[in-house]
């Protein structure tokens, strides 16, 4: 079995060791690809060099981070270099052979650049602003993937993708762990937050299919719908189930993959 686990950065603040613990379990029987978030420390970093950071919401309800230059070079730093290697060594400590690696590596993931963002203000107004730093992801190699998995690597990914001017993008993610998955045809992405899953009027959906998906997604808030069109992104390129559970857990891998906690997301 191919499993695609998404990391928030949100489960990075914390000892990683149950993880790290619980990937080794699942080793035993699959094969591995980590995709890492870290934002909030991407956020705490620009903030002690004096970078204030600036976030839009687009009319679907995503929130991400404005990216100048400045702000992609900050991003690059942190993203690609410490949280990526604090997580390989981690992983390495406790006998996981992982490989660390960025979007620009090998041109891993490939993505166009934004010319423009629309966004929403406060009020409800929308605008139109200069599209910075940022990528719609259009293509994952998946074959450099599956000659690190096929030599018994970890494959370590963050979400930076190169752009057709060669330059550093940045891209969401969640999304980003679906298009490895869509491009790998994992059997499984596990995306690991900070909250039990998918959770409606106080409770946890157990199940639902990209239909039911859908419907739901002017019901949920921001931080959650990300996830929900990442799944859906991801099933559509052929991924067998996403399930979107808490990192915090014990098992936290192992658990969702059993259907024993959080959300399972199907194609019907």
């Amino acid at each position: 079995m191919l499993i695609v686990v998404k990391m928030g950065g949100s489960i990075l603040k914390e000892d990683p060791t149950e993880i790290v613990s619980d990937i080794k379990n699942v080793l035993s029987a699959s094969q591995v690809v980590l995709v890492h978030g870290g934002g909030k420390e991407v956020t705490e970093v620009a903030s002690k060099l004096g970078k204030n950071q600036d976030f839009v919401v687009s009319p679907d309800g995503f929130r991400s981070r404005y990216t100048d230059l400045e702000t992609i070079e900050i991003f690059t730093m942190v993203m690609a270099g410490k949280i990526n290697k604090r997580i390989v060594s981690k992983l390495q400590s406790q006998g996981v052979p992982a490989w660390g690696l960025s979007g620009l590596d090998g041109s891993l993931i490939r993505a166009e650049r934004k010319k423009r963002l629309i966004v929403v203000d406060e009020t409800g107004r929308k605008r139109v602003i200069d599209g910075g730093y940022t990528g719609k992801i259009g293509e994952v190699n998946a074959g450099m993937l599956r000659l690190m998995l096929d030599n018994g690597y970890v494959p370590v990914v963050s979400p930076l993708a190169i752009g057709q001017e060669f330059e550093p993008l940045n891209v969401d993610g969640d999304r980003a762990a679906a298009y490895v998955a869509g491009a790998l045809k994992a059997d499984r992405l596990v995306l690991l937050t900070d909250v039990d899953g998918l959770i409606l009027n106080g409770k946890v959906v157990s199940k639902l299919n990209i239909a039911e998906a859908k419907s739901m997604i002017s019901r949920i808030g921001k931080g959650m719908v990300t996830k929900m069109y990442a799944a859906m992104e991801a099933l559509n390129m052929g991924v067998g189930e996403v399930l979107i559970s808490s990192g915090f857990k014990r098992l936290p891998i192992s658990s969702p993959l059993k259907h024993e906690c959080g959300t399972v997301i199907i194609r019907e």
